[in-house]
């Protein structure tokens, strides 16, 4: 069994002085954001003392680029998004990496979700391409949801016809991802990812597609290595990125699994876990009343 990982205000694993640190990685949900999906209101002069330092920050999550390019406007320049679960990866409007989905196997998702739905289930199909994702559901509670994280999106009648470079399907569940929608995706789990990204959301890729491969690739494309990576996450969707990185972080509440993999423990992200815990390491004073960041 993995040892547990050493907490945050246990001095123990942590290093005396400021660490070397080039790349520091966060997931968005649970991770970076509180539980109302704000993002903390020091990240952005914490963003500006990295940048003066030379450390790339990087947010990584299953939203869409369209929609955490909007999240990061303003300090968007130079920032690399592993956007839709690492299928795609974006820096200054540049594509770095994609991993596309075969559209047999979108459409063969995309029929599931309707044999499901046929069935009673409450739940949902995006198609997430490079420049939108496409539903056909159009009820306000599902659109609601899928707005949260695909800020382009449409509405079609088929989503199986869309002209798009396909990079995963995503599934909203009302209910949970976890115990019903993955499970009913078994015949797609054998040849590509079936991945619970969260207490709703389930993604499938391709078989090599996660945050971790699109990190590994970034750390080889930047001359930049584990030890001088930094990765926070929360949910199943982060393992394979915490495997990439020497100082990998779970925070507090995060899911079960994530906690066991990762060699370190954040505070919670309604407590700003990411930004206290970059400022440790980095050896920054960071005051949360005020948002300050103070070498």
């Amino acid at each position: 069994m993995p040892a547990l990982p050493t907490p945050l205000l246990d001095s123990s694993g942590l290093p005396a002085g400021p660490a070397d640190i080039r790349l520091i990685v966060t997931d968005m949900d649970g991770t970076l954001l509180d539980d109302a999906q704000r993002i903390p209101a020091g990240l952005w002069p914490m963003l500006a003392e990295l940048r003066r330092r030379g450390v790339l920050f990087s947010p990584a999550s299953g939203r869409q680029y369209a929609t955490l390019h909007r999240q990061f406007a303003e300090v968007a320049e130079g920032m690399v998004f592993i956007a839709e679960n690492g299928t795609y990866v974006v820096r200054d409007g540049v594509e770095l990496s994609a991993d596309p989905l075969d559209r047999s196997v979108a459409a063969g998702v995309a029929r599931t979700v309707r044999r499901l739905v046929a069935d009673g289930a409450d739940v949902g199909a995006v198609v997430c391409g490079k420049r939108a994702a496409y539903v056909e559901r159009t009820d306000e509670a599902f659109l609601a949801e899928v707005r949260k994280y695909y800020v382009e999106h449409r509405i079609v009648e088929d989503v199986t016809a869309v002209e798009d470079d396909v990079i995963k399907v995503a599934l909203f569940d009302f209910g949970s991802a976890e115990h019903t929608t993955a499970p009913a995706l078994a015949e797609f789990a054998a040849t590509h990812q079936v991945v619970v990204s969260g207490a709703h959301w389930v993604d499938v890729m391709n078989r090599t597609a996660n945050k971790g491969t699109a990190l590994r690739g970034l750390q080889r494309a930047l001359g930049i290595t584990p030890a001088q990576t930094m990765v926070f996450g929360d949910y199943l969707n982060d393992l394979e990125m915490l495997d990439a990185a020497e100082w990998s972080f779970a925070m507090a509440g995060a899911h079960p699994e994530v906690i066991r993999r990762a060699r370190h423990l954040a505070p919670s992200n309604n407590d700003d876990g990411v930004l206290r815990t970059v400022a440790r390491v980095l050896g920054l004073r960071y005051d949360g009343a005020d948002g300050g960041v103070r070498a």
